[in-house]
C-alpha cells in the first residue's frame, strides 16, 4: 500500500474510534467525578440506567475505629438523591423484579438467611438484573443489642457465608435487626467483613412514607422498607414520594466509600 493510501487508511480508523467514543460518551469517566462501582449484588450499578443524573463526587470511607464499624443514618450530599433499602426477605413478591426495573431504585437487599433459604434463585435474579445491592441482617432477626460478642459474630458471619456460599456474593453493608446494636455489634461486624452499618432516616409502611424529620424526603436520605405483604403498595409509595420531592434514588454502595 503506497504511504498516502496508509494515511487515509490510518485516518478513517482515526474518525471512527472518535464515532464510537461519541456515541458512548455518557459512560465515559468525567473528571472529578466518580463512576458507580459494579454493584457487589452481581449486576452492574449502572443498570438498567445510569443512575447519576447529576454527577457524584467520591465519598470518602467511613472508618472503622477501635475494631468498630461507623453507623450511618444520612448521607450528607448536596446532590438530590435518596437512597432505598428493603429489609429481611419474608415475603417474596412476584412482581418485585419488574417493579424495581421499571423504575431504577438500586436498592440494598439487607437479607436473613432464614428467608432467603430455598429462595436463593428469587434474590439472585433480583440482583442480578437491577443493580441492587446485598447487605447483611443476620441469620434469623434477632434483637442483638445486649447479646454476647461471640453470639452475635455468629449471626452476622453465618450470614455472610451463607450468601457468599449461596448467592456468590459477601455482603460488606450491614444493618441490625430492629435497629439496635450495642459496642458488641459494631466490633462484631467489623470481625465479620462489615464496612458499615447502616441504619435509616424514613420508612414506608403500609403504602405511607414515615419521617423522621419534617414532612418530606430530603436529599440524602436512606429510606426502610421490607418485603412483607404491602411490598407493592410501599415500593409505589417510595417512588410516588420521591418523585413529588424532586429526589432521585441511586445506589448507596457508591455513597459509602
Amino acid at each position: 500500500m503506497s504511504g498516502s493510501k496508509r494515511m487515509v487508511a490510518g485516518l478513517a480508523a482515526a474518525v471512527l474510534a472518535l464515532a464510537a467514543c461519541s456515541t458512548h460518551g455518557t459512560d465515559e469517566p468525567q473528571a472529578g467525578v466518580s463512576q458507580p462501582n459494579p454493584a457487589p449484588g452481581g449486576g452492574p450499578a449502572e443498570s438498567p440506567s445510569a443512575p447519576y443524573p447529576f454527577g457524584t463526587v467520591q465519598q470518602k470511607a467511613p472508618a472503622i475505629t477501635d475494631g468498630q464499624v461507623p453507623v450511618v443514618r444520612h448521607i450528607p450530599t448536596d446532590k438530590p438523591y435518596v437512597f432505598l433499602t428493603m429489609d429481611d426477605g419474608a415475603v417474596k413478591d412476584p412482581d418485585a423484579l419488574k417493579l424495581m426495573q421499571e423504575n431504577n431504585t438500586h436498592p440494598v437487599l439487607f437479607l436473613n438467611e432464614k428467608y432467603v433459604k430455598g429462595h436463593e434463585a428469587y434474590f439472585k435474579q433480583i440482583l442480578d438484573a437491577t443493580g441492587a445491592t446485598l447487605g447483611d441482617h443476620t441469620v434469623d432477626h434477632p434483637n442483638l443489642k445486649g447479646k454476647p460478642y461471640e453470639f452475635q459474630r455468629k449471626q452476622i458471619c453465618d450470614d455472610a457465608d451463607a450468601f457468599q456460599r449461596d448467592l456468590g456474593v459477601r455482603p460488606s453493608l450491614f444493618r441490625p435487626p430492629f435497629g439496635n446494636y450495642d459496642q458488641n455489634t459494631l466490633r462484631a461486624a467489623a470481625a465479620c467483613g462489615m464496612r458499615v452499618s447502616v441504619l435509616w432516616t424514613a420508612a414506608v409502611n403500609d403504602g405511607h412514607v414515615q419521617f423522621q424529620v419534617g414532612d418530606k424526603l430530603r436529599p440524602g436520605d436512606i429510606v426502610l422498607m421490607h418485603f412483607r405483604k404491602t411490598f407493592k403498595e410501599d415500593y409505589t409509595a417510595f417512588v410516588e414520594q420521591a418523585k413529588k420531592d424532586g429526589l432521585t434514588p441511586v445506589p448507596l454502595a457508591d455513597f459509602l466509600g
